[in-house]
């Protein structure tokens, strides 16, 4: 490994968010989860949750659009929302799904600066009732055209950089966030293996 190809990947490391994490509950385009995959990794949000219990788990993903996006994040599927939620509560602080309900609110008077997980629904159906009514807090994308909806993934891209705009300002990329055993396990994987590190000392 070259000392710039080691210094990007602890760079990006070191910018991971582990108190930030995106839900896709029943998405069946395996291109939208690809490109959301990718947004995450622009952020530096590690970890993503799947949710199918309804339909088949969209498991081709396409490697032309994630770039071999899925080296970089972690990819934690369920296939029952209840257990999904319940380690989401372990987690994250907070649990924000994106409806159009009349109790919603805008992505720019939320506060990302605290731990959350957001949770984006199926193409047609949105984010499902059931998780409506576990979470903490619906939002919204403000939008003045006609159709009041936006793809997935774009909508899922808008709201994370909301939430990288916020976290940047407050500070929360100026220094490693990830604990030293999870570093240690990110890197591994992403070195498949050729490099050892402890991340008890910052570099």
């Amino acid at each position: 490994m070259t000392p710039e190809r080691r210094g990007k990947l602890l760079n990006a490391l070191n910018k991971r968010q582990p108190d930030l994490a995106v839900v896709l509950e029943n998405v069946e385009d395996p291109r939208n989860v690809t490109a959301v995959m990718r947004s995450c990794d622009a952020v530096g949000i590690q970890d993503i949750y799947i949710i199918t219990n309804q339909g088949p788990r969209p498991e081709k993903y396409s490697f032309v659009s994630a770039r071999s996006a899925d080296k970089w994040v972690n990819l934690h599927h369920f296939d029952n929302l209840e257990a999904c939620v319940k380690v989401l509560r372990s987690k994250y602080n907070r649990l924000l799904t994106t409806s159009l309900a009349d109790n919603s609110v805008e992505i720019y008077e939320v506060d990302f600066t605290q731990s959350t997980a957001l949770v984006f629904g199926n193409e047609r159906r949105g984010v499902s009732a059931e998780m409506c009514a576990l979470a903490d807090g619906n939002i919204n994308i403000p939008q003045v055209g006609m159709l009041q909806s936006l793809n997935i993934s774009v909508a899922c891209a808008v709201c994370i950089y909301e939430a990288f705009r916020q976290k940047k300002a407050a500070g929360h990329y100026d220094q490693a966030a990830l604990e030293p055993a999870r570093m240690n396990a990110v890197w591994e994987s992403w070195t498949e293996g050729y490099e050892t590190a402890n991340w008890d000392v910052e570099e």
